[in-house]
């Protein structure tokens, strides 16, 4: 075994090097380096070539590390040996950068052979705070089912007796020669577990480079498959779901035993890996006598948040162990809600790439029409995928109707620019259930109202995303305006009446009677005779996207303004109220505290929010519920819809959503003309 010598005792993440030489062009690739490394200059070149270069860096064993140790040596300098952290990524290293990188000073965490920073911070005390930090962590990584790589599907794998979980590593792998193990270690490994466990399963985990065929294991899986007691678990499982269930867990020198701990399970270990020689697993081998008892919240303190440095995922900067795990816990989250296989049906080219993201963890198959889909039914598929109400007819013939259908629409914090210009959308909703807009059915939104247990916790979140959307002016397409908007002077109570595209499903499933915008106009009018009433175009109609409704070209006879070129939020900030029949201004004008009358029957009506006229008794019995206004918000902007990031195209929150609105609100607004000439051709979803 080639050791690398190290330079330096002191912790580099106290007093960091100056300048820092890296020679690895593999390095230099990693997206996310800069960041991890950002508290030090870096410097790309194969030799030292400036005078205030003070360290090199090596990455664990590889053989560019090699070359680097020697550069260091040669020149004096430390080296400091990085390497992934223990909590990775989403994908594996192939497909997705490091969220996670471990610095060290002296050695490097998987070399038990020499001391290693990460041994120095596990040793240390902690403080009582610290220890409660370290358990919210352990907590966190069970709650969010994370580990080091994250990609995988949840299972639910079912052995038909109790089992210990023993875990397999590639031939080669450095750390099993530093960890003082060799191949034996994974036969005695395997033998223990059956002696030990005598009335279970071992159930043995092989690595998924093995499964691939890229790498070679250290067992005859032809001679262990007749073996009464053991089963090869060779498929592509998230190794929580075979930790979680298992009596004990053995291994050489894999992570998965640091995992294992943090599951709170009975730790076998054939190697000297990091955690293991702390007294809190039981050891094949003796420990290097650097190593003495601990507990567990030191070695997760140590491991997670002193060792290691993290990154978010969207914004590029340094974060922190909790919000990597919290990001990774939402992906693994979001990417289970829907089967593996899916057919989209009648979406446009341009919409493709978009469901693809939305339904990121589910493969997408795409169809036409109704004869695609009956091919792609007769060789299975799990889910249906449809825009809105728009195939219908389609769905109603044959056995179409036996499969599961979700529908899609646009989000309520949608994008910068009309989605009618192809702009691309930050959140969209999915609905097993219905869609929000037809009240003739429930959908998953108005099942959320109406039984939801909302939590304090929940509230106080709603309340400061409310807050910072007006704040911000935050509305669903954040067109910018080129004039500001004065209300009348005088007393009279000024109502604004938006506009609505009369073909949209909205109204067509919405409302009971009223369907024309300028029977609207003309029953606010008969309501209120005295009132100054603003009628506002819907910004698709003012953009030539969508036809100009039946008759609406006479407006003024019922309304005193028509305004188009002012912005919703400044026209919400200067109105007394707003009447809508089933627009989604109704639910923003609430969100700023407006008085809302309704014609129609949107999904915020019927809740004791709003001056309800239009309502059917079906729609007023299934909603009977009293909800308070951050309740709506709570289940309209957090629970119902999905954001997924136009920075990372994975998935995020209604808040991060907000902070990408307003950086996209900042850079150029303009549409580009042939965006604008695609809009005109692409007209269905």
């Amino acid at each position: 075994m080639i050791l690398i010598a190290h330079y330096a005792t002191r912790d580099v993440s106290a007093s960091p090097c100056r300048k820092l030489l890296i020679t690895s062009a593999g390095v230099k690739r990693t997206s996310t380096i800069s960041a991890l490394l950002s508290d030090v200059e870096l410097v790309y070149a194969k030799r030292v070539t400036d005078p205030e270069i003070d360290a090199v860096l090596g990455w664990g064993r590889r053989p560019s590390a090699i070359k680097a140790a020697k550069i260091a040596s040669n020149n004096g300098l430390k080296l400091l040996t990085v390497e992934d952290g223990f909590i990775r990524s989403l994908g594996l290293g192939g497909d997705d950068p490091p969220l996670s990188l471990v610095v060290d000073d002296l050695g490097i965490f998987y070399d038990a052979t020499i001391p290693s920073r990460l041994e120095v911070q596990i040793a240390e005390d902690i403080t009582h705070q610290e220890a409660e930090r370290a358990q919210k962590l352990r907590e966190a990584w069970v709650r969010a089912r994370v580990s080091k790589y994250n990609g995988f599907r949840r299972t639910h794998p079912v052995y038909e007796k109790p089992y210990v979980l023993a875990i397999d590593q590639t031939k080669g792998d450095a750390s099993i020669l530093a960890g003082l193990a060799d191949a034996g270690s994974f036969e005695r490994m395997l033998q223990a577990a059956l002696d030990e466990h005598p009335d279970a399963l071992v159930i043995l985990k092989i690595h998924p480079e093995v499964v691939a065929g890229n790498k070679r294991g250290h067992f005859d899986l032809a001679a262990l498959s007749d073996h009464p007691r053991v089963r090869i678990s060779s498929e592509q499982v998230h190794l929580p779901d075979l930790v979680e269930h298992a009596k004990a867990v053995y291994v050489v020198t894999s992570q998965v035993g640091f995992e294992a701990l943090l599951w709170d399970k009975p730790v076998r270990v054939f190697g000297m890996p990091f955690y293991g020689g702390w007294s809190l697993t039981k050891d094949d081998l003796p420990p290097p006598t650097r190593r003495k008892p601990i507990s567990l919240n030191q070695l997760i303190f140590g491991a997670l948040v002193k060792y290691t440095r993290y990154v978010d995922p969207e914004t590029m900067r340094r974060s922190t162990p909790e919000k990597v795990i919290a990001w990774l816990g939402l992906q693994r989250k979001m990417r289970e809600r829907f089967p593996e296989k899916i057919t989209a049906l009648g979406f446009s080219k341009w919409k493709e790439p978009f469901l693809k993201d939305f339904f990121q963890g589910s493969g997408v198959s795409f169809v036409s029409d109704s004869t695609a889909l009956a091919k792609q039914v007769a060789v299975g598929t799990s889910l249906l995928a449809v825009w809105g109400r728009k195939q219908d007819e389609t769905l109603a013939q044959g056995h179409h109707q036996s499969i599961p259908t979700v529908r899609i629409e646009d989000g309520f914090l949608r994008s910068v620019g009309l989605g009618a210009h192809l702009t691309r959308p930050l959140s969209w909703v999915q609905d097993p259930v219905g869609i929000y807009y037809d009240a003739n059915v429930p959908s998953a939104l108005e099942q959320t109202l109406a039984h939801y247990d909302f939590d304090d916790a929940l509230r106080l979140r709603a309340a400061a995303l409310r807050s910072r959307i007006l704040s911000l002016g935050i509305t669903k397409y954040n067109l910018s305006a080129q004039r500001i908007w004065d209300r009348p002077l005088g007393d009279r109570r000024v109502i604004l009446v938006p506009g609505q595209v009369e073909s949209d499903a909205s109204i067509r499933f919405g409302s009971a009677s009223i369907r024309r915008n300028i029977d609207m106009l003309a029953a606010v009018r008969t309501a209120c005779p005295e009132s100054y009433i603003v009628y506002k175009p819907h910004p698709d109609v003012y953009a030539n996207l969508r036809d100009v409704g039946e008759g609406e070209s006479r407006a003024l006879e019922f309304c005193d303004v028509v305004v188009n070129d002012v912005s919703m939020d400044a026209l919400l900030g200067s109105v007394d109220e707003v009447h809508t029949l089933t627009s989604l201004t109704g639910f923003e004008a609430l969100m700023r505290g407006k008085p809302v009358t309704v014609y129609g029957q949107p999904f915020y009506a019927g809740w004791r929010l709003t001056q309800d006229i239009g309502l059917t008794t079906a729609v007023r019995n299934r909603r009977q519920r009293v909800l308070t206004l951050d309740e709506l918000v709570a289940a309209t902007l957090i629970l119902y819809p999905t954001y997924v990031s136009r920075v990372t195209g994975r998935f995020t929150s209604p808040e991060r959503a907000l902070d990408e609105l307003v950086e996209w609100r900042t850079e150029s607004p303009h549409v580009p003309g042939w965006r604008r000439w695609l809009a005109q051709i692409f007209r269905k979803p």
